[in-house]
C-alpha cells in the first residue's frame, strides 16, 4: 500500500489562515508591549510572552457599556467556563470589574476600568498599525482581496 501524501496538511487555506493569524495577534500583542497607553506591569507581561492572544478576544468583544459574561462568551466564540477564567485574569490586571447587573440580580456585568479602556485604545491602534503593515508586505491590492474574500466566506 503506497502511503498517502501528507502535503495536504501544510498547503490547505486553514494552515495558512492559523499561521497568518498566529502571526497578526503576536505582532499586535508586541506593538501594544511598547505603547505608552498600555500599563507597564502589563507591557512587561506582554513583553514577556505571559500575555497571550486569549486576552484579544475580551479585548475585541467586550462592548464598552459592558456586557454579561454568556454574552462576551458567545461574541468571542468561548464557551461561558473559559471565558470565566480570562476575566478573572484580567480582572487581576485591573482590565476589567465585575459589576451588579442593573436587570438581573443573579448576573454581573463585565466592563472595562480606566486602565482596560486605556488597554482597547491601544489595542485599536496596534491593529491599525499591524494592518498597515501587512498592506505593506503584501499589496494593498492583495490585503484588500483576501479581507474581501474572508468576509464573504465567513458570512456564508
Amino acid at each position: 500500500m503506497t502511503e498517502p501524501s501528507a502535503l495536504w496538511r501544510s498547503t490547505h487555506p486553514g494552515h495558512w489562515l492559523r499561521l497568518a493569524h498566529q502571526r497578526y495577534e503576536a505582532r499586535v500583542l508586541a506593538l501594544m508591549a511598547a505603547n505608552p497607553l498600555v500599563p507597564l506591569g502589563l507591557s512587561r507581561l506582554a513583553t514577556q510572552a505571559q500575555v497571550g492572544a486569549a486576552i484579544l478576544h475580551i479585548t475585541r468583544h467586550l462592548a464598552p457599556q459592558g456586557m454579561r459574561l454568556v454574552d462576551l462568551a458567545a461574541a468571542a466564540g468561548m464557551t461561558k467556563q473559559a471565558m470565566g477564567a480570562l476575566v478573572t485574569q484580567c480582572e487581576a490586571w485591573g482590565l476589567v470589574e465585575r459589576q451588579a447587573h442593573p436587570g438581573d440580580a443573579r448576573a454581573r456585568t463585565i466592563r472595562f476600568t480606566a486602565t482596560g479602556l486605556a488597554w482597547l485604545e491601544a489595542c485599536a491602534q496596534a491593529t491599525a498599525q499591524a494592518e498597515a503593515e501587512m498592506r505593506t508586505a503584501v499589496g494593498d491590492e492583495v490585503c484588500t482581496v483576501i479581507s474581501l474574500g474572508l468576509e464573504a466566506y465567513v458570512g456564508q
